[in-house]
């Protein structure tokens, strides 16, 4: 059977040596927020995803949400989870106090988001998109819009959707058919499908806040006519609480590969009441509040699964005894040694392992740039961290998720054959991972949106908030010998990152193609590169923890082992990388579409 701990320790090393998150407190709103305090938050929010929300994740898993006349129910287990979420608040941890939220810093949100989505991911999606349609209403919303629904979707008694796909299409939203007549009292009638909905219908709450993406009748065609709704599947009564029925079902449900506890359905709106939020013919800007949210929460989804496979497959492999070391008997008193001895087994190990710490405080340097974002007092510094964010969002969401999705089959591979049964839970761990690719923007799409949009973004204004910071680092400690490991490497792999930036940028302005055909790669490239910028102060900080005599000695050394693996073992993928991209777009545009 599967188990899972919060990795309590690691969250205290990134939040207090590596972000020295207590700079935090000067931060208006922030000023109680004592490293002390973020450590027994953490540990509350540890003790409920292992005793509460990993237990319900494989029974969820086997047995699955359910259907039957427009209702669904989600797997036992799933309501009593619900329950002490929303007693302890963990919702609305981020969310200001005025709606009952806990006025914490988003850097620790994030990081209990990872601890949630480890233990039950499936689970997490009914809370997560709650707390991303409250986040758009407190963005976009009138007044009164937010007083009527964000208290109830910061606590989590009401959950929330975002209705953005149709049969018919996908990404290409600027192709949605589904339509807005206005009505005389100022609201809208809803009519249309939209699929893929995930906890579109469910038993968890006493209402579903749903965000619906429709076109009003008469509004320009493409992605500038379309506008964002607030369609509540009980429409309120004049005390705000559920009243009626509205016209908006759920038609069925999804049969999938994983996240089975969680209901992906079909939502059918007919004649539905909605309102308007935001401004006429500017949803999709809207929108895009909750799903740049959500790819940055479905990105740390794929560092989660990592996190869970990589336990168990380091316990198994310490507690497996299969054939003898390459150099002799490790433990001769033991028919078999411990797989763990093998080469091979390390190197699998080990690169979940530097993955899941390097992701990890990566994450967290973004939740904290969140943070300076929405409070920072300087309105340049508010700007910049901004254009941090929005330059490594979709980094996160496709490099966590590809790279995690790897760690994920890593961690089954170490179970050999047992890996392959259910009961191990590495199979469940594999199918749940796979989703992650795929929502909240396809991970080509991600590549698409770094290259054609973030990159020229304010003439290079964005790329700026990321190459200057590395660089100055680089330049501050190229003669330090204790990090010439780490630093060297980052060198190299920061050089061919702007050589490729720089054949993108010229090449891709002579031939679209060209930046398309090189934008995986690229993102993959850029991924390596700010991990290693990470793991070198990381390196820095262990360095300094152990000159300095820390008790702990033996978790500082393995941060940096760890970290000289992934600059000798994975950083140099950076290299091939600039050569497959720069090779252009001609090999993959030679054949004709009917050769294929």
């Amino acid at each position: 059977m599967p188990t899972y701990r919060a990795p309590l320790r690691d969250f205290d090393f990134v939040l207090r040596d590596f972000l020295k998150i207590d700079t935090l407190r000067h931060l208006p709103g922030f000023e109680e927020v004592t490293p002390d305090l973020i450590a027994a938050v953490l540990e509350g929010g540890g003790k409920l995803c292992e005793d509460v929300l990993f237990p319900a994740n494989a029974p969820g898993d086997a047995k699955g949400c359910t259907y039957a006349n427009g209702t669904v129910t989600t797997p036992t287990g799933y309501k009593d989870a619900h329950r002490a979420f929303v007693a302890g608040g963990w919702n609305g941890l981020s969310f200001a106090p005025e709606y009952g939220g806990q006025g914490l810093p988003r850097v620790l949100a994030e990081c209990f988001g990872e601890m949630s989505m480890s233990a039950n991911l499936a689970y997490t999606t009914y809370p997560g998109l709650a707390a991303g349609a409250a986040e758009a209403i407190s963005k976009h919303g009138s007044p009164e819009q937010k007083a009527t629904y964000m208290p109830k979707l910061v606590a989590g008694e009401w959950g929330g959707t975002m209705n953005l796909t149709e049969p018919h299409c996908g990404t290409d939203l600027g192709l949605i058919r589904t339509k807005a007549e206005p009505q005389a009292d100022g609201s809208y009638r809803i009519t249309g499908t939209k699929i893929f909905i995930s906890a579109g219908e469910h038993d968890l709450t006493a209402n579903i806040i749903h965000l619906v993406l429709a076109r009003i009748v008469g509004a320009p065609a493409g992605t500038r006519g379309i506008s964002l709704f607030i369609v509540p599947k009980f429409l309120l009564d004049a005390d705000g609480t559920p009243g009626r029925r509205n016209g908006v079902r759920c038609g069925s449900i999804e049969h999938k590969m994983g996240i089975k506890g969680s209901a992906t359905c079909v939502m059918n709106y007919e004649d539905a009441t909605g309102y308007l939020l935001g401004e006429k013919h500017k949803g999709m800007r809207a929108m895009f509040t909750m799903m740049n949210s959500a790819r940055l929460a479905v990105g740390v989804q794929g560092l989660a699964l990592s996190e869970i496979a990589y336990q168990n497959a380091a316990h198994y492999a310490k507690e497996r005894r299969q054939g003898r070391a390459l150099k002799g008997a490790a433990e001769p008193d033991h028919a078999a040694d411990p797989i763990i001895v093998h080469p091979d087994v390390r190197r699998m190990l080990l690169t979940m392992r530097a993955f899941n710490e390097g992701a990890r405080a990566l994450a967290a340097w973004v939740g904290l740039n969140l943070d300076l974002a929405h409070k920072h007092p300087d309105p340049r510094a508010r700007r910049d961290a901004d254009d941090l964010v929005a330059l490594l969002t979709p980094v996160i969401k496709a490099y966590f998720t590809d790279f995690g999705y790897e760690c994920v089959n890593t961690g089954q591979q170490c179970f050999g054959g047992s890996g392959y049964i259910v009961e191990t839970g590495m199979e469940q761990f594999v199918r749940d991972a796979r989703i992650s690719q795929i929502y909240e923007g396809a991970n080509g799409i991600q590549a698409l949106d770094l290259v054609g949009r973030k990159l020229p973004q304010g003439m290079g204004r964005l790329l700026r908030q990321f190459f200057h910071p590395v660089d100055r680092f680089i330049q501050a400690n190229a003669n330090d010998p204790a990090l010439a490991d780490y630093v060297r490497p980052l060198a190299k792999s920061f050089a061919r990152l702007q050589q490729a930036t720089a054949w993108i940028g010229e090449q891709g302005l002579r031939d679209p193609n060209q930046a398309g055909a090189a934008a995986s790669d690229y993102l993959k490239l850029f991924a390596l590169v700010a991990m290693a910028y990470i793991w070198a102060q990381m390196a820095e900080v262990a360095n300094e923890k152990l000159a300095n005599g820390a008790d702990d000695k033996r978790f500082y050394q393995a941060k940096l082992a760890t970290a000289r693996f992934f600059m000798e073992r994975l950083l140099p993928e950076t290299s091939s990388l600039l050569s497959k991209l720069t090779s252009g777009a001609g090999n993959l545009m030679a054949l004709d579409a009917a050769d294929f």
